[in-house]
């Protein structure tokens, strides 16, 4: 028989149905000398092994991962039409915030709800604005609203002020500054006096001021909407089955989601404890939990090992 040498990736040469490579042979003078018996075809790929002309293989809403690049560069693909990423302004309100590192006055409490919601969304790969936080007055809460405006943000959160007390101001700038109001309060736990609405293009949001609040009403409503805004086509959270890992009381007219860790069980199907108290100012309890256990309204007391529905928390 005849042989030629190429290159690794190299074409193979009209005739050629086998490729053995240069280590399991030897070479003496023009004969080569096959060390290892090789089967017909062998180290051969063939044209459309990986893909063929016309393969649709990232479809319209498909998030554009490191893998997914890869693909397209190999499918030869230079450039691509993309969604922008979504500009996610958030404004916290309240006299009472301090930044991380400062002393706490009494009555005063560290602002953490930037920093949660702020990786939440750039998880979601949306840009992040940090408009600071608004004193409890209506000057400085419209003065907020009005830079969300001109940064060009897609979507304004803001944390803290929509409930009814005397400085809860938003809802009342808001309307001042023809936002349209979807909603106010919602039968939700944590998370009743969320609001939505929109002033001309911008999405708005109003989220409760207590962290873990904040952080499960983002996580609900702010995480689905990036997703929308950002040309997917899947963005609703996946609720999956576990059981429970302790008793459940029976629920009110709300809807709860409740903090709780995800372990092995003796089946395939986790098993969901909650993660001590429930109160929305517990971040701690937050941090520990790695996922949501979801009561709906009047749902009957469950016991340990009965069936539950769960939403995963990003990692």
């Amino acid at each position: 028989g005849q042989a030629a040498r190429i290159f690794t990736g190299g074409v193979v040469p009209d005739g050629a149905d086998t490729i053995v490579i240069q280590e399991d042979t030897t070479r003496d003078g023009d004969t080569m000398i096959v060390n290892e018996a090789i089967a017909e075809g062998k180290n051969i790929r063939n044209a459309g092994i990986d893909f063929n002309e016309g393969d649709v293989l990232l479809p319209r809403g498909t998030r554009l991962n490191d893998r997914a690049l890869a693909l397209a560069a190999g499918m030869n693909h230079p450039q691509l039409p993309v969604h922008r990423r979504p500009r996610i302004a958030i404004l916290a309100t309240g006299d009472e915030l301090v930044a991380p590192g400062m002393a706490p006055a009494p009555g005063q409490i560290v602002y953490s709800n930037i920093f949660s919601l702020g990786a939440l969304v750039r998880s979601e790969s949306a840009e992040v604005i940090d408009l600071g936080v608004a004193r409890d007055t209506l000057e400085s809460t419209t003065d907020g609203i009005r830079r969300a405006r001109e940064s060009g943000a897609d979507v304004l959160v803001t944390t803290g002020g929509a409930s009814v007390g005397d400085h809860d101001l938003v809802q009342t700038a808001l309307k001042a500054e023809g936002v349209d109001m979807a909603f106010w309060k919602i039968a939700l736990r944590p998370g009743k006096p969320m609001m939505h609405g929109r002033l001309g293009s911008m999405r708005v949001l109003g989220l409760p001021g207590n962290p873990v609040s904040s952080y499960v009403c983002a996580f609900l409503f702010l995480v689905p909407l990036i997703r929308a805004l950002s040309g997917r086509s899947v963005v609703d959270h996946v609720l999956e089955q576990a059981v429970l890992g302790r008793d459940m009381p029976a629920n009110d007219q709300r809807q709860d989601y409740l903090r709780a860790r995800l372990e092995n069980g003796e089946s395939s199907i986790p098993v969901a404890t909650t993660v001590g108290p429930q109160d929305s100012s517990l971040v701690a309890n937050l941090a520990a939990a790695n996922a949501l256990i979801v009561r709906p309204p009047f749902a009957p007391a469950a016991p340990a090992g009965s069936s539950c529905t769960i939403l995963r928390l990003p990692n």
